[in-house]
């Protein structure tokens, strides 16, 4: 659990780190990578959630 948490942790900072170099240098491709970053970032997120939530489904059943 711990390293799923540090994991999404690191790729936001990841994404807002893109994001400043973006407003820094007013280069698109600093946009395009934090974009990416941050739809895989979700992406994972909700994975994750998806799999905590059948786990207890099945606990249910």
């Amino acid at each position: 659990m711990v390293f799923f948490r540090l994991v999404f942790g690191l790729l936001l900072v990841a994404s807002l780190l893109c994001f400043a170099m973006y407003i820094g240098t007013s280069q698109v491709v600093w946009r395009r990578r934090g974009i990416v970053v941050l739809k895989w970032t979700l992406i994972a997120a909700l994975g994750f959630f998806a799999v905590l939530i059948l786990e207890r489904v099945a606990r249910l059943l």
